[in-house]
């Protein structure tokens, strides 16, 4: 089973937003890998972390990755930008719609 990480833009969207976006891109990312897609809960809900603190506990889970799925908007997301650095740098496949 593939482990896939969803790095998405999380600013002004609602927990439902958010949640049917993974679920697309769950469903996407077992559509092109063709194979069954294990999701990396990295969606932080609650808590009163500062941002920082939030990417680097998203970073620790990308480590386990094999695949990162990139969402829509990504690259205006700067969580999402330094997410797809090390996706690069360190070998992680990349996958977007």
């Amino acid at each position: 089973m593939i482990r896939l990480f969803i790095s998405q833009p999380m600013r002004g969207r609602s927990d439902e937003e958010i949640a049917a976006e993974r679920e697309y891109a769950k469903l996407a990312a077992e559509r092109i890998l063709k194979e069954e897609v294990e999701v990396i809960d990295s969606f932080f809900q609650g808590g009163d972390m500062k941002p920082l603190e939030y990417l680097g506990e998203s970073l620790k889970l990308l480590a386990g990755a094999d695949w990162v799925w990139f969402c829509d908007g990504w690259d205006e997301a700067r969580g999402c930008k330094v997410e797809n650095t090390c996706a690069r740098e360190y070998g992680i496949g990349i996958l977007h719609a």
